[in-house]
């Protein structure tokens, strides 16, 4: 169901601290909160949501740290409240080198899942988010790592603007990455365009975009292989579970029922998604 309220800009959303079941499907609900806002440009947008996000970060916690221009505005920001003491003892676990320079720049502490197997809080962007709050991520090519991070995560809040809203997953028409081993990608390109041929997809190796026509690398040393649909998912769940039943997949960027809030900015103001 859905539901409209009109919330003050001293008003704060507090993300759930209950751990998030990735297995069970349930029917989900979510609700809007909005605020107004004055007409903003894209990046200004996602600062704004970014800033919202930061609200629920408090001092000791552990952090997941994402990948991405929107994550960017997220790291940015606890840098800065760290400089001027609003924040303390904070611990964050970046998901990509990208994103591990940045925070280390800001005098960020930095650890590992390794050291940190549970993580509070995770903020991070997302490419697609459907109304059941589920996602498509990795077009930053950092979903293996932020797939860890924020699967080990209390609570996940995702920020974004209002241009990554679908009504079906795929349905941006836009990559959604599937990563893969070096060994044979090819072999595993044309058996995942196969898999969704009724949809329309098309598979494409992600070229490194350097100038040069060499593939992308990721963190991990794998390939990327984007899908391209024509037609939205139907079944997200029955999707991501062909992919990864495929030898020589590594990780797909199907984000299934992780995500606890979902902050949109857009034209109109901050909405807050939650199930």
């Amino acid at each position: 169901s859905l539901s409209f309220l009109h919330l003050s800009s001293a008003t704060r959303f507090t993300p759930r601290a209950t751990p998030i079941n990735h297995r069970a499907r349930t029917q989900k609900s979510f609700s809007i909160r909005s605020q107004s806002a004055p007409v903003l440009s894209q990046d200004e947008l996602k600062k704004l949501a970014a800033d919202r996000a930061v609200e629920s970060v408090k001092s000791g916690m552990v952090l997941g740290l994402g990948t991405g221009s929107t994550a960017a505005f997220v790291v940015d920001k606890l840098g800065q409240l760290l400089s001027t003491g609003q924040l303390s003892n904070i611990v964050g676990i970046p998901t990509s080198k990208r994103t591990q320079e940045q925070a280390a720049s800001l005098n960020i502490p930095l650890s590992t899942l390794d050291l940190h197997p549970h993580i509070d809080l995770a903020i991070d962007g997302a490419d697609e988010v459907d109304p059941n709050l589920d996602l498509v991520k990795g077009r930053g090519g950092a979903l293996l790592r932020e797939k860890m991070v924020e699967a080990a995560s209390s609570s996940f809040i995702v920020v974004a603007d209002d241009s990554k809203l679908v009504s079906g997953l795929g349905g941006s028409g836009l990559a959604m990455p599937v990563e893969v081993v070096q060994f044979c990608w090819k072999y595993n390109l044309v058996r995942l365009e196969g898999l969704f041929k009724e949809l329309g997809c098309e598979a494409k190796l992600r070229i490194a975009g350097d100038g040069s026509e060499k593939p992308y690398v990721t963190d991990n040393g794998n390939y990327i292989v984007d899908l391209y649909f024509k037609n939205p998912i139907k079944d997200g769940f029955a999707a991501g579970k062909e992919i990864s039943a495929m030898e020589g997949v590594v990780e797909h960027g199907l984000f299934l029922g992780m995500a606890t809030s979902v902050i949109i900015a857009g034209k109109t103001g901050v909405e807050v998604m939650t199930k």
